[in-house]
């Protein structure tokens, strides 16, 4: 789909004047090309109406932005005043601005696309000016548009503390209680059951908003008031020119390492030394994460190969800040990280930017979830010869966390397009994932990479001439991971302009009775078949035992009638009522039924209604009967007609044998684009009637050319 007809689609009505025209926009830089070529009045007519609109968008979006901080201040004040009963109130307010934040987010992704998308349009017609650079850089000073993406996420945050508030003020009595769980502060070491998704941006906020429901945002400093750049995290990992860390990963060899130098947000005061292990020797083959502190200077002098792990125990001994199982912990993980930068001669290679959005209950590190946004890689290796960062430093420092990184060389920087989200279960503790989550990972707002790595990701995506080889998921980079809608997943509105998260209410996601949603799915699963099979009992019995009474015992309820002959009536009705059946057999079996819906099979996602295959057969049908008529009329011409009428005739078969299989090409690609949901083509055929029409007159002003000198009197040529 071309980016115009995709914007008019997802226009949201009531903000329709505040859009970008995009469209406007392209047809005049089309028209005044076509016209009279493109000169430097038509460049200056076209930055100033260019400028206007990103005036225009960049005011709204800022205006709305005002608008929510009021009301979440609103909601903080009354947070520290208003009584429990009031708190309920306050907590649907707070859901009713996240939807309003997801609307925002959805108005702010697709009007950068466009601005962007426009730019480059422009610079690729005209050639008289590089829009793309301007727009970057001196549009982007005035307007920037692009760093609103923060501003967002730091109102998302303040929506998660207030709705933290919320629950201490409602005595968690919305909420199942959460079981009992021993604090993990240790912040060295890690052991968890990781899965890794792909978002596209047009789903970053809803999927943070359906998380925000049930995990709070997890803030690392809490001392202080959360501010857009805490949320950045910058990684400069180490390989040698041989790209041997990069292979071992790759390969998944056992005792493979990622090893890396991390710190969070602008300051690099504190970096955490870290190394991933496939298959750990020291740990019976688990696969594990480990990591030390240091101050920036320690850092470069440890590089160097100056400032030694003995030397790191013997300071960290000194300051008493830690106990004997640490110190010979941390001794342990930077032996074991200088004896790798020391025989294979590591060096900085990859630096990875990325915002994350971490969400996590207190205290509790069994489920931890992440999102990373702005994903960004850039070089940091003299591979070729460029002198990227100062001598005797471990990372450019030309670099900070000003994403998009505008003033980088374009060479040296790749921005990848979608967000990654991870799960972090902690399975060895006997963590299992809920049954929200499940929804979410199985719905069409998530595209699931197994074993995505980001450095492996940005050295193949930075150095594809020296790479040995390409990871697997490239491929995937080149599919749309949009998916068509899964019934009762996502962020939506009731009839009554509620906002629904997952198809239910706010208060209903948290009742006492939905004990099954925080069950892992293949206990939900079963559940549900233990209900299936209680059905089929239940109706064998009925089938087996022939009297009136019996019968009358199985059909004795009004519910029970309408489950047999009107079943699917009674399932619809299940799902919007939030109807909890009831095991006839047992009152003892009688299982509690899972609230959110079972995730729905890809198959059934992607089916349409058999109404649009039948207008696909009718569409299909009635170009087989132009052309029948056209073979008609080319027949009669060849059999009864003279010389110039069977070359007419010969043309008119020509031509409905070609309109024959062009309609066939059409309905078979329709007909695969239905049952399978994904988008090739327009449903509508844009060329197919121009071309017959043309065609046709075509034939016609031949025939008449034929014709005319035997009207004239004069012999043909």
């Amino acid at each position: 789909m071309k980016f115009g007809a995709e914007l008019h689609g997802k226009i949201y009505a009531p903000w329709r004047h505040a859009y970008f025209n995009y469209n406007e926009l392209k047809n005049e830089l089309k028209q005044r090309q076509l016209d009279h070529g493109w000169g430097e009045r038509d460049e200056l007519d076209f930055l100033t109406r260019y400028e206007q609109e990103l005036t225009k968008v960049y005011r709204f979006i800022n205006t709305k932005l005002d608008d929510i901080r009021l009301r979440v201040d609103v909601c903080e004040k009354d947070l520290a005043v208003v009584t429990t009963d009031a708190a309920d109130s306050l907590a649907d307010q707070l859901a009713e601005i996240l939807f309003d934040v997801n609307d925002l987010a959805r108005f702010h992704q697709l009007n950068c696309q466009g601005f962007a998308k426009m730019a480059k349009k422009h610079d690729r017609w005209t050639h008289l000016n590089n829009l793309t650079q301007q727009y970057k850089h001196s549009l982007q000073q005035q307007w920037p548009l692009e760093a609103m993406t923060q501003k967002l996420d730091e109102i998302v945050v303040r929506i998660s503390h207030a709705n933290i508030k919320c629950e201490a003020k409602l005595g968690q009595h919305n909420r199942p209680p959460q079981p009992s769980s021993t604090t993990y502060n240790d912040e060295t070491a890690f052991e968890r059951a990781t899965t890794k998704y792909w978002v596209h941006p047009d789903n970053v906020t809803e999927v943070k908003s359906i998380i925000l429901f049930h995990l709070p945002v997890y803030v690392y400093n809490k001392e202080k008031r959360y501010e857009a750049k805490d949320a950045a995290i910058s990684s400069v990992y180490f390989d040698n020119s041989n790209f041997d860390l990069y292979t071992e990963r790759l390969e998944r060899a056992k005792g493979a390492e990622a090893i890396r130098f991390r710190w969070y947000g602008q300051e690099t005061d504190n970096v955490y030394i870290e190394r991933k292990t496939h298959h750990a020797e020291w740990l019976d083959g688990k696969s594990v994460k480990d990591r030390f502190k240091l101050k920036e200077k320690e850092a470069n002098a440890f590089v160097q190969g100056s400032y030694t792990a003995d030397m790191i125990s013997a300071d960290l001994r000194a300051s008493n800040t830690a106990d004997e199982a640490t110190l010979r912990q941390q001794h342990f993980v930077a032996q074991g990280v200088e004896t790798s930068f020391r025989q294979r001669q590591l060096e900085p290679m990859c630096r990875v930017y990325y915002n994350r959005t971490a969400f996590q209950r207190p205290n509790d590190q069994r489920l931890r979830i992440s999102l990373d946004c702005n994903l960004t890689f850039i070089r940091e290796d003299r591979l070729d010869g460029k002198q990227r960062r100062p001598k005797d430093t471990w990372h450019r420092t030309d670099v900070k966390i000003d994403h998009p990184f505008h003033h980088v060389n374009p060479s040296d920087v790749h921005h990848f397009p979608y967000a990654i989200l991870e799960t972090k279960i902690q399975t060895h503790l006997g963590q299992k994932i809920p049954a929200w989550l499940q929804s979410l990972l199985s719905s069409h707002l998530v595209y699931e990479v197994p074993r995505f790595s980001k450095y492996l990701h940005g050295a193949s995506q930075l150095f594809q001439n020296q790479v040995p080889v390409l990871p697997w998921w490239m491929e995937e980079l080149d599919k749309d991971i949009r998916k068509p809608p899964v019934l009762g997943v996502g962020l939506s509105r009731s009839m009554s302009f509620q906002p629904l998260v997952n198809g239910h209410h706010r208060r209903s996601l948290f009742q006492p009775t939905s004990s099954t949603a925080s069950m892992p799915q293949h206990v939900s699963i079963t559940l549900m078949d233990k209900k299936e099979n209680t059905k089929k009992c239940r109706n064998k019995m009925m089938d087996e035992e022939g009297n009136n009474n019996s019968k009358q015992k199985e059909y004795g309820s009004n519910g029970d009638l309408l489950s047999r002959f009107y079943p699917k009536l009674v399932d619809s009705g299940k799902k919007i009522m939030n109807y909890k059946e009831l095991n006839p057999l047992s009152s003892q079996q009688q299982q509690p039924t899972p609230q959110l819906p079972r995730p729905i099979s890809q198959r059934t996602m992607k089916r349409a209604e058999p109404k649009t295959f039948f207008a696909n057969e009718r569409t299909f049908i009635s170009w087989l009967q132009f052309c029948a008529l056209l073979l008609t009329v080319a027949l009669n011409l060849l059999n009864n007609g003279d010389r110039i009428s069977r070359i007419i005739g010969a043309v008119f078969i020509i031509m409905a044998s070609i309109l024959s299989f062009y309609a066939l090409g059409r309905y078979q690609l329709r007909a695969y684009q239905l049952r399978t949901g994904r988008y090739i083509s327009r449903y509508d055929d844009l060329y197919g009637p121009t071309i017959l029409c043309v065609c046709l007159v075509a034939a016609l002003v031949v025939n008449f050319c034929l014709r005319l000198p035997l009207i004239t009197g004069q012999p043909p040529s």
